[in-house]
Protein backbone atom coordinates (compact mmCIF):
# COMPACT_ATOMS: atom_id res chain seq x y z
CA UNK A 1 0.00 0.00 0.00
CA UNK A 2 1.35 3.47 -1.08
CA UNK A 3 1.99 5.09 2.29
CA UNK A 4 1.24 8.86 2.21
CA UNK A 5 2.88 11.72 4.56
CA UNK A 6 0.68 13.55 6.09
CA UNK A 7 0.44 17.13 5.82
CA UNK A 8 -0.80 18.49 9.22
CA UNK A 9 2.59 19.27 10.92
CA UNK A 10 2.63 20.64 14.06
CA UNK A 11 3.51 24.16 14.09
CA UNK A 12 5.80 25.48 17.19
CA UNK A 13 5.39 28.97 16.11
CA UNK A 14 8.23 30.80 19.00
CA UNK A 15 6.32 34.23 20.50
CA UNK A 16 2.99 33.92 18.99
CA UNK A 17 1.62 33.88 22.42
CA UNK A 18 3.14 36.83 23.27
CA UNK A 19 2.35 38.76 20.08
CA UNK A 20 -1.11 37.85 20.28
CA UNK A 21 -1.43 38.14 24.41
CA UNK A 22 -4.08 40.46 23.48
CA UNK A 23 -6.24 37.79 21.00
CA UNK A 24 -8.69 34.85 22.85
CA UNK A 25 -7.48 31.40 22.45
CA UNK A 26 -10.05 30.76 20.07
CA UNK A 27 -9.01 33.69 17.83
CA UNK A 28 -5.36 31.97 17.68
CA UNK A 29 -6.57 28.54 17.42
CA UNK A 30 -8.42 29.64 14.16
CA UNK A 31 -5.70 31.83 12.65
CA UNK A 32 -3.37 28.86 12.66
CA UNK A 33 -5.47 26.43 11.41
CA UNK A 34 -6.33 28.42 8.57
CA UNK A 35 -2.57 29.05 8.10
CA UNK A 36 -1.96 25.05 7.47
CA UNK A 37 -4.70 25.12 4.98
CA UNK A 38 -3.06 27.75 3.04
CA UNK A 39 0.49 25.47 2.80
CA UNK A 40 0.92 24.29 -0.99
CA UNK A 41 0.47 20.56 -1.85
CA UNK A 42 3.23 19.23 -3.63
CA UNK A 43 3.24 17.63 -6.67
CA UNK A 44 4.61 14.34 -4.96
CA UNK A 45 1.43 14.59 -2.55
CA UNK A 46 -1.19 15.37 -4.88
CA UNK A 47 0.44 12.56 -7.15
CA UNK A 48 -0.26 9.90 -4.47
CA UNK A 49 -2.94 11.06 -3.08
CA UNK A 50 -4.79 10.79 -6.54
CA UNK A 51 -3.40 7.05 -6.64
CA UNK A 52 -5.03 6.41 -3.54
CA UNK A 53 -8.50 7.34 -4.61
CA UNK A 54 -8.14 5.19 -8.20
CA UNK A 55 -7.47 8.03 -10.22
CA UNK A 56 -4.36 6.43 -11.75
CA UNK A 57 -4.25 8.66 -15.34
CA UNK A 58 -4.13 12.04 -13.89
CA UNK A 59 -1.55 10.75 -11.38
CA UNK A 60 1.07 9.15 -13.21
CA UNK A 61 1.91 12.35 -14.84
CA UNK A 62 2.60 14.50 -11.37
CA UNK A 63 4.77 11.48 -10.09
CA UNK A 64 7.00 11.23 -13.19
CA UNK A 65 7.70 14.58 -13.28
CA UNK A 66 7.71 14.50 -8.97
CA UNK A 67 10.13 11.13 -9.11
CA UNK A 68 13.41 12.90 -9.88
CA UNK A 69 12.93 16.18 -7.87
CA UNK A 70 12.20 14.62 -4.57
CA UNK A 71 14.76 14.42 -2.06
CA UNK A 72 13.70 13.18 1.05
CA UNK A 73 13.72 9.33 1.29
CA UNK A 74 10.90 8.11 2.37
CA UNK A 75 8.69 10.36 0.17
CA UNK A 76 10.47 9.19 -2.73
CA UNK A 77 10.14 5.80 -1.45
CA UNK A 78 6.38 6.24 -1.48
CA UNK A 79 6.23 8.32 -5.00
CA UNK A 80 8.54 5.55 -6.42
CA UNK A 81 5.61 2.68 -5.34
CA UNK A 82 2.88 4.83 -6.78
CA UNK A 83 4.22 5.39 -9.85
CA UNK A 84 5.41 1.38 -10.53
CA UNK A 85 1.65 0.74 -9.61
CA UNK A 86 -0.10 3.00 -12.05
CA UNK A 87 2.59 2.42 -14.84
CA UNK A 88 1.54 -0.96 -14.58
CA UNK A 89 -1.91 -0.57 -14.62
CA UNK A 90 -1.38 2.00 -17.51
CA UNK A 91 1.20 -0.35 -19.63
CA UNK A 92 3.85 2.06 -18.93
CA UNK A 93 6.20 -0.41 -18.66
CA UNK A 94 9.58 1.61 -19.26
CA UNK A 95 8.42 3.95 -16.52
CA UNK A 96 7.64 0.87 -14.34
CA UNK A 97 10.74 -0.84 -15.10
CA UNK A 98 12.85 2.36 -14.14
CA UNK A 99 10.58 3.09 -11.42
CA UNK A 100 11.49 -0.52 -9.99
CA UNK A 101 15.17 -0.33 -10.38
CA UNK A 102 15.39 3.22 -8.63
CA UNK A 103 13.88 1.22 -5.74
CA UNK A 104 16.10 -1.76 -6.03
CA UNK A 105 18.86 0.82 -5.98
CA UNK A 106 17.90 3.19 -3.40
CA UNK A 107 16.70 0.14 -0.49
CA UNK A 108 18.37 -3.41 -1.99
CA UNK A 109 17.52 -5.00 1.30
CA UNK A 110 14.15 -3.46 1.77
CA UNK A 111 11.80 -6.98 1.56
CA UNK A 112 8.74 -4.93 0.33
CA UNK A 113 10.25 -4.02 -3.09
CA UNK A 114 11.99 -6.89 -3.16
CA UNK A 115 8.55 -8.79 -3.62
CA UNK A 116 7.24 -5.82 -5.53
CA UNK A 117 10.00 -6.09 -7.89
CA UNK A 118 9.52 -10.28 -8.46
CA UNK A 119 6.04 -9.34 -8.75
CA UNK A 120 5.79 -7.01 -11.38
CA UNK A 121 8.68 -8.15 -13.41
CA UNK A 122 7.49 -11.52 -13.46
CA UNK A 123 4.16 -10.29 -14.82
CA UNK A 124 6.24 -7.97 -17.36
CA UNK A 125 7.79 -11.40 -18.55
CA UNK A 126 4.45 -12.61 -19.10
CA UNK A 127 3.57 -9.96 -21.00
CA UNK A 128 6.40 -10.06 -22.68
CA UNK A 129 5.67 -13.88 -23.51
CA UNK A 130 1.96 -13.37 -24.17
CA UNK A 131 2.76 -10.25 -26.86
CA UNK A 132 5.38 -12.94 -28.82
CA UNK A 133 2.74 -15.89 -28.93
CA UNK A 134 0.32 -12.73 -30.49
CA UNK A 135 3.13 -11.43 -33.41
CA UNK A 136 5.24 -14.38 -34.36
CA UNK A 137 3.15 -17.38 -32.89
CA UNK A 138 5.28 -19.52 -35.27
CA UNK A 139 8.77 -18.43 -34.20
CA UNK A 140 11.41 -20.43 -32.96
CA UNK A 141 11.98 -18.23 -30.06
CA UNK A 142 8.01 -19.27 -29.12
CA UNK A 143 9.19 -23.31 -29.32
CA UNK A 144 12.20 -22.00 -27.25
CA UNK A 145 10.16 -20.57 -24.39
CA UNK A 146 7.76 -23.66 -24.28
CA UNK A 147 11.43 -25.64 -24.28
CA UNK A 148 12.35 -24.02 -21.50
CA UNK A 149 9.05 -24.59 -19.49
CA UNK A 150 9.22 -28.50 -19.96
CA UNK A 151 12.69 -28.17 -18.55
CA UNK A 152 11.85 -26.12 -15.47
CA UNK A 153 8.85 -28.64 -14.75
CA UNK A 154 11.94 -31.78 -15.19
CA UNK A 155 10.27 -32.86 -18.42
CA UNK A 156 14.05 -32.84 -20.24
CA UNK A 157 12.97 -35.33 -22.75
CA UNK A 158 10.09 -33.56 -24.38
CA UNK A 159 12.14 -30.54 -24.43
CA UNK A 160 15.45 -31.71 -25.88
CA UNK A 161 12.86 -32.94 -28.54
CA UNK A 162 11.33 -29.43 -29.27
CA UNK A 163 14.94 -28.23 -29.03
CA UNK A 164 15.83 -30.59 -31.90
CA UNK A 165 12.68 -29.36 -33.99
CA UNK A 166 14.29 -25.95 -33.68
CA UNK A 167 17.75 -26.74 -34.40
CA UNK A 168 16.42 -28.90 -37.93
CA UNK A 169 15.15 -25.03 -38.95
CA UNK A 170 17.65 -23.18 -37.41
CA UNK A 171 21.09 -24.58 -37.01
CA UNK A 172 22.67 -21.82 -36.14
CA UNK A 173 20.59 -20.73 -33.31
CA UNK A 174 22.91 -19.73 -29.95
CA UNK A 175 22.49 -21.56 -26.76
CA UNK A 176 20.28 -24.53 -28.09
CA UNK A 177 23.00 -27.23 -27.97
CA UNK A 178 23.77 -25.82 -24.74
CA UNK A 179 20.90 -26.56 -23.55
CA UNK A 180 20.63 -30.13 -25.00
CA UNK A 181 24.03 -30.24 -23.29
CA UNK A 182 22.32 -29.66 -19.61
CA UNK A 183 19.29 -32.02 -20.25
CA UNK A 184 21.75 -34.84 -21.66
CA UNK A 185 23.89 -34.14 -18.45
CA UNK A 186 20.76 -34.53 -16.01
CA UNK A 187 19.84 -37.32 -17.53
CA UNK A 188 23.34 -39.36 -17.32
CA UNK A 189 23.38 -38.45 -13.77
CA UNK A 190 26.00 -38.35 -11.56
CA UNK A 191 27.96 -41.39 -12.80
CA UNK A 192 26.25 -41.84 -16.53
CA UNK A 193 28.29 -41.23 -19.88
CA UNK A 194 28.83 -37.88 -20.86
CA UNK A 195 29.69 -38.24 -24.34
CA UNK A 196 26.22 -37.28 -25.50
CA UNK A 197 26.47 -34.10 -23.30
CA UNK A 198 30.30 -33.26 -24.09
CA UNK A 199 29.10 -33.49 -28.02
CA UNK A 200 26.31 -30.77 -27.20
CA UNK A 201 28.80 -28.23 -25.51
CA UNK A 202 31.07 -28.80 -28.17
CA UNK A 203 28.66 -28.36 -31.06
CA UNK A 204 27.71 -25.33 -29.17
CA UNK A 205 31.02 -23.87 -29.38
CA UNK A 206 31.09 -24.28 -33.13
CA UNK A 207 27.86 -22.13 -33.11
CA UNK A 208 28.43 -19.67 -30.50
CA UNK A 209 32.70 -19.53 -29.72
CA UNK A 210 31.92 -16.78 -27.45
CA UNK A 211 29.94 -19.38 -25.15
CA UNK A 212 32.17 -18.82 -21.74
CA UNK A 213 29.67 -21.49 -20.21
CA UNK A 214 29.82 -24.59 -22.46
CA UNK A 215 34.24 -23.90 -22.14
CA UNK A 216 33.49 -24.38 -18.50
CA UNK A 217 30.93 -27.17 -18.54
CA UNK A 218 33.37 -28.85 -20.84
CA UNK A 219 36.50 -27.92 -18.57
CA UNK A 220 34.34 -29.72 -16.13
CA UNK A 221 34.09 -32.75 -17.25
CA UNK A 222 37.80 -32.86 -18.18
CA UNK A 223 38.69 -32.01 -14.68
CA UNK A 224 36.36 -34.79 -12.87
CA UNK A 225 38.29 -37.67 -15.54
CA UNK A 226 41.70 -35.91 -14.33
CA UNK A 227 42.29 -34.95 -17.46
CA UNK A 228 44.27 -31.66 -16.44
CA UNK A 229 45.85 -30.52 -19.76
CA UNK A 230 42.02 -30.32 -21.14
CA UNK A 231 40.78 -29.04 -18.21
CA UNK A 232 43.12 -26.22 -18.04
CA UNK A 233 42.48 -25.51 -21.68
CA UNK A 234 38.74 -24.90 -21.04
CA UNK A 235 39.09 -23.01 -18.29
CA UNK A 236 41.92 -20.57 -19.88
CA UNK A 237 39.51 -20.10 -22.60
CA UNK A 238 36.38 -19.61 -20.50
CA UNK A 239 38.05 -17.17 -18.21
CA UNK A 240 39.50 -14.84 -21.31
CA UNK A 241 35.93 -15.04 -23.08
CA UNK A 242 34.69 -13.69 -19.26
CA UNK A 243 37.14 -12.59 -16.30
CA UNK A 244 34.41 -12.09 -13.99
CA UNK A 245 33.39 -15.86 -14.29
CA UNK A 246 34.60 -16.77 -10.96
CA UNK A 247 33.50 -20.53 -10.67
CA UNK A 248 35.93 -20.53 -13.52
CA UNK A 249 38.78 -18.97 -11.87
CA UNK A 250 38.43 -21.29 -8.95
CA UNK A 251 38.43 -24.32 -11.58
CA UNK A 252 41.32 -22.93 -13.33
CA UNK A 253 43.47 -23.13 -10.80
CA UNK A 254 42.60 -26.05 -9.18
CA UNK A 255 43.62 -27.99 -12.19
CA UNK A 256 46.80 -26.08 -12.53
CA UNK A 257 47.47 -27.26 -8.86
CA UNK A 258 45.96 -30.74 -9.85
CA UNK A 259 48.63 -30.76 -12.62
CA UNK A 260 51.25 -29.86 -10.30
CA UNK A 261 51.73 -26.47 -11.37
CA UNK A 262 50.92 -24.38 -8.42
CA UNK A 263 53.24 -21.32 -9.35
CA UNK A 264 50.61 -20.93 -12.36
CA UNK A 265 47.67 -21.83 -10.04
CA UNK A 266 48.59 -18.73 -7.48
CA UNK A 267 46.87 -16.14 -10.09
CA UNK A 268 43.40 -17.41 -10.87
CA UNK A 269 43.09 -18.48 -7.41
CA UNK A 270 44.12 -15.09 -6.17
CA UNK A 271 41.80 -13.85 -8.70
CA UNK A 272 38.83 -16.09 -7.15
CA UNK A 273 39.42 -14.94 -3.22
CA UNK A 274 39.24 -11.13 -4.66
CA UNK A 275 35.98 -11.43 -6.11
CA UNK A 276 34.51 -14.45 -3.49
CA UNK A 277 36.20 -13.54 -0.58
CA UNK A 278 33.69 -15.03 1.39
CA UNK A 279 34.12 -18.83 0.10
CA UNK A 280 36.49 -20.63 2.16
CA UNK A 281 36.91 -23.23 -0.79
CA UNK A 282 39.32 -20.25 -2.37
CA UNK A 283 41.03 -19.74 0.61
CA UNK A 284 42.03 -23.20 1.14
CA UNK A 285 42.71 -23.62 -2.57
CA UNK A 286 45.46 -21.04 -2.54
CA UNK A 287 46.38 -22.03 1.45
CA UNK A 288 47.24 -25.13 -0.77
CA UNK A 289 49.26 -23.13 -3.94
CA UNK A 290 51.30 -20.89 -1.38
CA UNK A 291 51.67 -23.81 0.60
CA UNK A 292 53.29 -25.56 -2.22
CA UNK A 293 55.27 -22.77 -3.72
CA UNK A 294 57.16 -22.14 -0.52
CA UNK A 295 54.61 -18.90 0.32
CA UNK A 296 54.40 -19.98 4.16
CA UNK A 297 53.51 -16.65 5.24
CA UNK A 298 51.09 -16.54 2.52
CA UNK A 299 49.51 -20.01 3.24
CA UNK A 300 49.20 -19.38 6.72
CA UNK A 301 47.07 -15.95 6.32
CA UNK A 302 44.86 -17.80 3.63
CA UNK A 303 44.41 -20.80 6.07
CA UNK A 304 43.01 -18.84 9.04
CA UNK A 305 40.94 -16.04 5.98
CA UNK A 306 39.34 -20.31 5.19
CA UNK A 307 38.42 -20.60 9.02
CA UNK A 308 37.20 -17.25 9.63
CA UNK A 309 35.00 -17.51 6.04
CA UNK A 310 33.90 -20.87 7.41
CA UNK A 311 32.52 -19.91 10.83
CA UNK A 312 30.91 -16.77 9.23
CA UNK A 313 28.96 -19.44 7.20
CA UNK A 314 28.40 -21.70 9.72
CA UNK A 315 26.41 -18.71 11.83
CA UNK A 316 24.50 -17.47 8.78
CA UNK A 317 23.21 -21.19 8.59
CA UNK A 318 22.27 -21.34 11.99
CA UNK A 319 20.88 -17.66 12.19
CA UNK A 320 18.84 -19.10 8.63
CA UNK A 321 17.99 -22.08 10.36
CA UNK A 322 16.71 -20.61 13.90
CA UNK A 323 14.60 -18.79 11.85
CA UNK A 324 13.20 -20.75 10.15
CA UNK A 325 9.13 -21.28 10.73
CA UNK A 326 8.09 -24.82 10.90
CA UNK A 327 4.66 -25.80 10.89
Amino acid sequence: MVSTLSLNRLAILTGVVLLFACSSGADWAQSERAQRSALPVSTAEQGIRLVESGHCTEALPLLKRALPQTTDKMQKHSVAMATVRCAMALDQEQTAVDALLLLKRESPGDAEVLYIATHYFSELGMRSAQQLQAVAPDSYQVHRLEAEALESQGKGAEAAAIYSKILEANPKVPGIHYRMGQIALDQAGPSGATDAAKAEFEKELTVDPSNASAEFVLGELARRAAQWDEAIGYFSKAVKLDAGFTEAQLALGMSLAGAGQFTKAVEPLERYVKMQPEDPAGHYQLALAYSRTGNKDGATREMALQAQAASRAKSSTDNAEGHTVHP
